[in-house]
């Protein structure tokens, strides 16, 4: 039985039944979705969950604490959500092509 985990990411141009994927080591399950809005996010998030029963979930840090603090209530806190947060230097490097393709 492998570990599984839901790795969601932003993008105003997602189409959530579109963009995403899956790695399967055997041991580890990786799916990823880019979803375009909190709803969408929520949305995927439930059906991983029932239909894959993931063990996790890792957000991307466009992510603010309410939408994380969404998913976990519509989780019901049933699984772990982690989010990815850069350092000072790399948010810095990363945060004007942000800018530009996102407009955010």
């Amino acid at each position: 039985m492998a570990f599984k985990t839901l790795f969601m990411a932003h993008a105003p141009d997602a189409e959530k039944e579109k963009h995403r994927s899956i790695i399967d080591t055997g041991k580890y399950k990786l799916f990823s979705v880019v979803v375009k809005n909190q709803d969408d996010a929520i949305s995927v998030a439930k059906e991983m969950y029932d239909k894959e029963k993931i063990d996790s979930i890792i957000l991307c840090p466009g992510f603010t604490h309410t939408d994380v603090s969404g998913i976990v209530q519509a989780l019901q806190g049933k699984i772990g959500i982690t989010v990815a947060r850069g350092d000072g230097p790399s948010n810095k490097i990363s945060q004007p092509i942000i800018q530009k393709e996102f407009g955010r």
